[in-house]
């Protein structure tokens, strides 16, 4: 089994709940890990393995989509990469909000969706 690996990708997106949030927006840091199966496939030719750049320019995409929850952002963008790539196995994906807009708080808050496929 081989994993792609886009660590802490920082994106300022309009996702959330709070009317500010929509307006106003948040800097988020996503994290993403696609496996897939290896064994028969010739690892000497990027069109023979999964782009990471691919991978990127699909979670850049759907973050641009404002969307309330960070769980729906994170299955759209889970759709996405497994329809354009049959063969992957795992894909999890992490999304931090950096400035969550919970009075007193320091640190991230997010969500973390994991997908596993036959």
């Amino acid at each position: 089994m081989l994993t792609v690996h886009l660590e802490d990708l920082v994106f300022h997106a309009h996702h959330g709940v709070y009317s500010g949030e929509s307006a106003v927006g948040n800097s988020f840091q996503v994290s993403l890990s696609v496996s897939y199966d290896e064994e028969n496939i010739k690892l000497n030719d990027l069109q023979n393995v999964i782009n990471y750049e691919d991978l990127y320019n699909i979670v850049k995409k759907k973050m641009a989509v404002p969307t309330p929850l960070l769980e729906e952002v994170a299955e759209s963008i889970i759709r996405k990469i497994r329809h354009s790539y049959a063969n992957i196995k795992k894909i999890s994906i992490t999304i931090l909000k950096l400035n969550a807009p919970i009075e007193g708080i320091h640190g991230k808050v997010g969500i973390t969706l994991t997908k596993k496929f036959d």
